[in-house]
């Protein structure tokens, strides 16, 4: 899974499928813990991030919000800076 993004211990990824009805996410890592985000809402819909951390990663990702909706429809990953 190519990495997006790294910052305060969380490492953000994103994982295309062939099946074309999911909806666009990223995943977000933190030590032993994960979850999936939805692109469009940026609500957690899978996984068992600690709330703060869910926090930080809504935060990051409003920033960064349209520019993964366009990584996920191109396919094509690049990095994106991190949360400072």
């Amino acid at each position: 899974m190519p990495e997006i993004a790294r910052f305060y211990g969380l490492i953000i990824k994103m994982y295309f499928t062939n099946d074309k009805n999911a909806a666009p996410n990223f995943n977000a890592l933190y030590g032993e813990y994960m979850g999936e985000f939805d692109i469009n809402t940026l609500e957690m819909f899978k996984g068992d991030l600690p709330p703060r951390a869910v926090n930080i990663v809504r935060e990051w990702a409003v920033l960064h919000q349209s520019e993964l909706l366009e990584m996920w429809n191109s396919q094509k990953i690049r990095r994106l800076p991190p949360l400072v």
